[in-house]
């Protein structure tokens, strides 16, 4: 007898709320589905209004609020821009694209973002880069006191990619609205989504109008199509925006599914002596958008070996981001320890880590059954206990 296949269970999918499709009838209903419309004006709005930003330009994606936000901070040919190692590449690319130099920065063990101790040391060869991205990694506030301090002094603006940590919070602000310019994504996976779109968000209402008049192909106000800048089709449309404003109604469940989700598995590994979570610092509170461990470093085995068991039972996980300064596009570029061996933090953080699935549409269930499959693997005790792995047992399904 053929054995049925478990259902699949995702790293993180789109997980709608039931709210969107009045926004988005709404647009057809106007026959607004045009970029601009009221759906973009109120979803701008309304993240203001949660996460406390002056002004808002909803855009196509995060990266290009990035692209947008270091170009309004004037970078260009030959400049350099600090970036985080430890980031998924959107970081970073947006730098290569206005012909500026990334120089990629360590992260530190406490939070896994942007290293203080490697920021002041890149200062060092580099005393006038003209910006800073920092990434809030995984959903968790970077350490904005200590780095904002080494760029304040350097008077260096931030760019705060909070693509990953909306509803974040550092010291009790809101993520996204610490640096001069603020980025968020909602691309599928996130802990919103509106199918693909970002927004770049700021404290002056002037970056805003430069950005959105870049952002609309630069055009000049003329009776006829007069342009004197080069310009991007980077704005959000009126269907996209319908989407988000649903979503943005769901966000505190979102993160207190994701925090539930975290908190699950790190009580089901309390006892499995390879793990340990991702750790959470005490400045801030993440929205926990994907659950990270790592396997201790005394113990040889690898995350892949992990993962591919993982997949052989249908379940999706992933390897942590893979450092900027390793990958082979950016070979070359200059990067800046953490420690002062000159070992890499961002690279043992990938040799040895991963994401489990964080999908808030997971059941109870699914989190036992992968929290069981990950304490099968490493041989624990509560997995031969599992009220879970006995019912598999006295069906006589393999395990």
């Amino acid at each position: 007898m053929t054995q049925k296949k478990e259902k699949r269970i995702l790293l993180a999918s789109p997980h709608m709320s039931g709210y969107e499709m009045s926004y988005i009838q709404e647009a057809f209903d106007s026959n607004w589905i045009a970029p601009l419309g009221p759906n973009v004006t109120g979803f701008e709005q309304e993240v203001c209004a949660y996460t406390g930003a002056n002004y808002a330009e909803a855009l196509s994606s995060g990266t290009a609020a990035i692209h947008m936000a270091l170009m309004y901070l004037g970078v260009g040919n030959g400049d350099i821009v600090f970036c985080p190692s430890l980031t998924f590449s959107a970081s970073a690319n947006p730098i290569i694209y206005l012909g500026a130099t990334p120089v990629f920065i360590d992260s530190e063990r406490e939070s896994w973002n942007m290293s203080p101790a490697a920021l002041a040391k890149a200062f060092e060869k580099y005393p006038h880069p003209k910006a800073i991205v920092v990434v809030n990694l995984y959903g968790q506030s970077a350490d904005f006191d200590q780095l904002k301090a080494i760029a304040d002094e350097h008077q260096v603006p931030i760019v705060e990619d909070a693509a990953e940590s909306l509803g974040a919070t550092y010291k009790g602000v809101k993520t996204g609205t610490i640096g001069e310019i603020g980025i968020y994504s909602f691309n599928g996976n996130k802990i919103i989504t509106t199918s693909g779109g970002g927004m770049l968000v700021a404290r002056e209402k002037k970056i805003i109008e430069k950005v959105e008049f870049w952002a609309t192909q630069a055009k000049e106000n003329a009776p006829y199509y007069q342009h004197k800048e080069i310009g991007y089709n980077y704005r959000m449309s009126n269907v996209v925006a319908g989407i988000g404003r649903g979503q943005l109604r769901v966000l505190d469940d979102r993160i207190a599914k994701k925090k539930y989700i975290f908190d699950y598995y790190a009580n089901a590994f309390q006892d499995i002596e390879e793990l340990e979570m991702m750790p959470i610092a005490a400045y801030g509170e993440p929205n926990y958008w994907l659950s990270c461990m790592t396997i201790r470093p005394e113990y040889d085995i690898r995350p892949k070996a992990l993962l591919d068991y993982l997949a052989t039972k249908n379940i999706e996980g992933r390897q942590i981001w893979k450092p900027m300064h390793l990958q082979p596009v950016f070979k070359g570029f200059d990067f800046f320890s953490n420690n002062p061996e000159g070992t890499s933090v961002s690279e043992d953080i990938f040799a040895r880590g991963l994401c489990l699935p964080s999908d808030t549409k997971m059941t109870d269930e699914d989190l036992e059954r992968v929290a069981t499959r990950v304490s099968w693997f490493f041989g624990a005790e509560a997995a031969r206990k599992s009220s879970w792995v006995l019912t598999f047992v006295q069906k006589g399904i393999p395990f």
